[in-house]
């Protein structure tokens, strides 16, 4: 065993939760760590694996192993993603994955790596693979800032909005950083418990407990309060990954959206979107559409919605009348899957609208997106503020503090700042700010020496 890791050979299982937004930053992992040397064996379901073997790097060091759902009333059989799912679905699959532990068991005894690295999903990872001489580390794919703002055990007894409108004890005194009322509402989902099954913060505080180091992805040159808090929490190693910066998308726009981009000057036309979970309600939709409408420039909006509704028709329904006709020469509207990163990369493109999901926050950064940063739940909440407040690379668009309500003229007014006011305060730092993060980012002798520093920190484990 010594003699395979002197010579770089580790071999790491990866075992995301089964949702994309954790599958994609294990792939973007397994892929800088194959570049390593490392042995990578990926754990998914059926449902998921033609999506993974499209951006996972297979190489001889790489492999895709899948795994069976068990059987649970009220799970549908055949559906692995969550994005198929509803949220009570989805917490069915949490109970589904608990009841797959000895399936576990039995390919990690033949695999006999060195390390899984897991998810929030499996707090009975270090039980299980301990006894079999194999080490675990918890992999948050979430920003060090929200889970040190949630995720920590100072937060045990902490299950009331007047609780989480605070940060917790001991957090950091230099950040900025604290919730408004309808976030930390929307935060108490967090500490539910759903069929006697533990909550989703349990799971995250007894799955850290019990691993032998936790990793972020992330880095000190951005978080590094948020990371020394966690660090100071839980009293165990933690790892960097550094921001995981994806390679550029080879291939082409599609042709209807390269020809329609391909008409608007160069940096004018605003890219919104929301991920493939995150859905605005029609009344959102309305005052979103209305305020990219008196904005004056081009525009592309993609709105998804949950699997069970009709997405044509619920987007009828949720425009403004008439909205269509009035701007059909400058804006696209459109439910589906699109081409994310080509469309950033577009010459066009100037300005990304979203969740603010911190994976596609930072392909817009590097594709040069001015940020409007529009949160919808959990930590998309925490990364906005760290974009906008930390970072000062973003604008947070306005929102009323009990509810989150924001009006066409908050729309209007963020897009504003970073697009059409360029000479003033805040535009004008805003803009110096997010070139600044765009230059690091793309650095890659300081992203390699992150992926280099982590292998040689495996090593030391293992």
């Amino acid at each position: 065993m010594k003699m395979a890791i002197e010579s770089g050979e580790i071999h790491v299982v990866m075992f995301p939760w089964f949702g994309f937004g954790h599958i994609s930053p294990f792939v973007q992992l397994s892929n800088k760590l194959t570049l390593q040397g490392v042995k990578v064996s990926f754990f998914s379901v059926p449902g998921n694996i033609s999506r993974i073997r499209s951006t996972l790097k297979l190489t001889p060091t790489a492999e895709i192993i899948p795994l069976q759902i068990p059987h649970i009333e009220g799970l549908p059989p055949g559906i692995d993603s969550t994005s198929e799912m509803t949220p009570s679905m989805a917490e069915l699959l949490k109970q589904a994955m608990d009841l797959m532990q000895p399936q576990i068991k039995t390919i990690l005894s033949e695999l006999n790596p060195h390390f899984v690295i897991y998810d929030f999903a499996q707090p009975w990872m270090p039980k299980l693979a301990s006894p079999l001489g194999i080490k675990t580390l918890f992999f948050s794919v979430f920003s060090a800032v929200s889970d040190a703002y949630i995720m920590v055990p100072v937060r045990k007894n902490d299950h009331t909005i007047e609780d989480l409108l605070k940060p917790p004890n001991g957090f950091p005194v230099s950040s900025t950083i604290s919730l408004k009322e309808f976030e930390a509402r929307d935060f108490l989902y967090v500490f539910m418990r759903f069929n006697d099954s533990p909550s989703g913060y349990e799971r995250v505080i007894e799955g850290r407990n019990g691993c032998t180091a936790i990793i972020f992805k992330t880095c000190m040159e951005m978080e590094s309060p948020y990371i020394d808090y966690n660090r100071s929490q839980f009293q165990k190693p933690v790892l960097l990954t550094g921001p995981l910066i994806p390679k550029p998308l080879s291939g082409d726009l599609e042709d209807r959206w390269a020809k329609w981009l391909g008409q608007f000057p160069a940096k004018s036309v605003i890219y919104c979107a929301f991920g493939s979970e995150t859905y605005l309600n029609s009344h959102q939709i309305k005052e979103l559409a209305l305020g990219l409408e008196l904005s004056g420039l081009p525009f592309f909006l993609v709105l998804n919605f949950p699997a069970n509704l009709d997405a044509q028709n619920e987007l009828a329904n949720a425009l403004p009348e008439g909205f269509s006709e009035r701007v059909r020469n400058r804006g696209v509207v459109h439910t589906g899957w699109v081409q994310q990163r080509l469309i950033f990369g577009h010459d066009s493109v100037g300005c990304f609208l979203s969740h603010s999901g911190l994976s596609s926050v930072i392909e817009a950064m590097i594709d040069d997106c001015q940020l409007v940063l529009l949160p919808l739940k959990g930590d998309q909440f925490l990364n906005s503020k760290l974009v906008a407040n930390d970072m000062k690379a973003g604008v947070q668009v306005k929102r009323r503090e009990d509810d989150g309500h924001f009006r066409k003229e908050d729309i209007l007014k963020a897009i504003n700042a970073v697009m059409v006011e360029v000479n003033k305060e805040p535009g004008i730092s805003i803009r110096a700010n997010q070139k600044k993060w765009r230059d690091f980012l793309l650095n890659d002798e300081i992203q390699n020496k992150y992926i280099a520093e982590f292998v040689k920190e495996l090593k030391t484990l293992a």
